[in-house]
Parts: C-alpha cells; structure tokens; sequence
C-alpha cells in the first residue's frame, strides 16, 4: 500500500468508515497549490505514524460524491475519521506541528 494511498468514492466506506485505524483524508487535486504544498507533511506523518493511523488522498475533481457528502468547500481539507466517525477536521494548508498534534490526538 502506497503512503499515504489512494482511495475513491467506490472504495471510501470499506477503505476509510470500516478501518479498525484511524484514517486521515486529505482532500485534494492536482491543480491545487496549496496541496502539494501541504502534501510532503502529510506523507512525513503517514511514515511515522505508519500502524496506528491510516492516510489517504481522495482527488475531489474525480470523487466529488464524497466531497460533497463531507461538505468539502475548499482544499486542502484533511479530515480525520475514528470508528467511522468524524472527528477533527483541517482546513488549509497548515504547519506540519499543527497537523501532527491532530494526529497525536486521534490515535488514543
């Protein structure tokens, strides 16, 4: 499985609502800037995390089904799901200190 992987509309409730992990989703697509600028974090954390939380990609121009269902409205958008729930949600290309104390938080 790639770091962080891929996952779709089609593949999203088993890959991300049915994990026994919490999962990080990072909405994004390719012609967002301030994607690939947040991204290097985002695969920084799924290397040190890698075990006790999940992270996937879901590009919202080719997945918009679960974009919209999340209320999605701009991206980045990382959003951390537990037991099939949402539970932390980022907004924007923030510090890679930001993200990781999220990510801290949801792994207990």
């Amino acid at each position: 499985m790639s770091v962080p992987f891929v996952v779709t509309d089609d593949r999203f409730e088993a890959e991300v609502l049915k994990s026994e992990l919490p999962v990080l989703v990072d909405f994004w697509a390719e012609w967002c800037a301030p994607c690939h600028m947040i991204a290097p974090a985002v695969e920084e954390l799924a290397k040190s995390y890698d075990g006790k939380m999940k992270f996937a990609k879901l590009d919202v121009d080719n997945n918009n089904k679960t974009a919209l269902q999340y209320g999605v409205m701009s991206i980045p958008t990382l959003i951390i799901f537990k037991d099939g729930q949402e539970k932390e949600r980022i907004v924007g290309a923030v510090p890679k200190g930001q993200l990781e104390k999220k990510v801290a938080a949801n792994i207990q």
